[in-house]
């Protein structure tokens, strides 16, 4: 301080005082020193009032500029503060209109299940139903259960694997009528998993079939799609030629069509007029899903606030999540993939083994030693070089699906 003030009372201006320097009394740090008198000797009327004069001015400007200065730097945090307040708002309050599923993982010993790989991404099950109960939730206005035993078979079965860098994803089907080992019941088409022991059985027979540890199970309603589609303005899907109609099939003809809810939902449960059945009805499936992927990520929705709304809103009636997903932990898995690009997720369906028929039922078989391959990238958090090898498959999803 001894120092500064030699440095005023010379009349030097010390190099580090900067704009917001003041001295305690609230004198300006560049005003004069003492009782207003120059210290030259020259007083107050002498040669260097005009200096002093202006001195000052620059001070009171500076003051000033110091509370604009200070002032917008309140209203901006005030701002910043409201609008995380809104955005957190918004976020919580669209996660808590996501449905949760209270046991939803089997309770069979740690030992009896497949290990998670520290670092190998996140997998999801996720189980599409043509009709989803209502999901049990907490408090006087608690629901029915989510699944019934023996109310509804699951519809489509999908792999949802999140890379651990979170740059890319491979969703992979697998066909209603696979054959598989269900616990407790034996061989059996692996949609009847879920009848028989809900969400539950379900994981474990798939961790059973894959060896692959499940972290998260999500329930679709296919029939909920349409909201979700509309939201969203509708989704392009290209057929690439005519599939004439059969049965209660409609005909869909070659070209780009821009579906509505209720037409995309006519496209994805449509089989009987498909040359390969439910492994082409899965195909389609994958291709509604990246569809309508395309037109959620396109600026025109993101950036449309009735669209953006209605999005959040239709998600809760599409999709039941575990209940060990918090509604920050949805949150935090949205923020971790908001670098994942369309063209980062592929689509596949399991290695396809051939058709069968057991007990009077056609069953699709799985080409388990190509099934084993997939299983093993997935578990070891290595789909890109597995898709690498694999890219050119008909189990891939390619741009022309039927």
């Amino acid at each position: 301080m001894a120092a500064r003030e030699r440095g005023e009372a010379g009349g030097e201006r010390p190099e580090s005082l900067s704009l917001f320097d003041h001295e305690a009394d609230g004198e300006p740090a560049d005003g004069p020193a003492g009782d207003g008198e120059d210290p030259g000797g020259g007083g107050p009327e002498g040669p260097d009032a005009g200096g002093a004069a202006a001195a000052g001015g620059e001070a009171r400007r500076r003051r000033r500029t110091r509370r604009v200065l200070i002032g917008t730097l309140a209203v901006l945090l005030v701002l910043a503060l409201g609008l995380f307040g809104v955005a957190y708002w918004t976020v919580d309050h669209y996660a808590s209109a996501v449905p949760r599923i209270p046991n939803a993982f089997p309770t069979v010993p740690a030992s009896a299940q497949p290990s998670a790989v520290p670092g190998a991404g996140t997998t999801f099950l996720l189980v599409g139903l043509d009709a989803r109960s209502d999901v049990a939730t907490t408090g006087k206005d608690a629901k029915a259960p989510a699944w019934k035993a023996g109310a509804q078979r699951s519809d489509t079965m999908m792999l949802l694997h999140i890379s651990a860098d979170r740059k890319s994803a491979a969703i992979i089907s697998i066909a209603r009528d696979t054959l598989v080992d269900v616990p407790g019941h034996g061989k059996a088409k692996i949609n009847a998993a879920y009848s028989w022991g809900g969400p539950a059985l379900m994981v474990e027979t798939v961790q059973d079939l894959t060896h692959i540890r499940v972290d998260h199970i999500a329930v679709i309603d296919w029939n909920g799609f349409r909201a979700l589609t509309d939201a969203v303005g509708g989704v392009d899907i290209t057929i690439p030629q005519t599939i004439e109609a059969r049965g209660d099939a409609r005909q869909w003809d070659a070209g780009t069509h821009h579906m509505s809810g209720d037409q995309a939902l006519l496209y994805v449960r449509e089989r009987y007029g498909l040359p390969n059945g439910d492994l082409d009805r899965t195909k389609r499936q994958q291709n509604f899903l990246r569809a309508l992927m395309l037109q959620t990520m396109n600026a025109g929705t993101l950036g449309n606030p009735t669209r953006l709304t209605g999005l959040l809103k239709a998600v809760g009636d599409v999709v039941s999540v575990d209940d060990r997903l918090s509604n920050s932990d949805l949150y935090d898995l949205a923020w971790s993939m908001r670098g994942l690009r369309p063209d980062g997720v592929r689509f596949m369906n399991a290695p396809f083994g051939g058709f069968d028929t057991v007990q009077g039922q056609s069953v699709v078989l799985l080409d388990d030693a190509a099934a084993t391959t997939l299983w093993e990238a997935v578990r070891s958090d290595r789909m890109d070089a597995y898709l690498a090898q694999h890219r050119t498959t008909s189990d891939t999803l390619g741009d022309s699906v039927r």
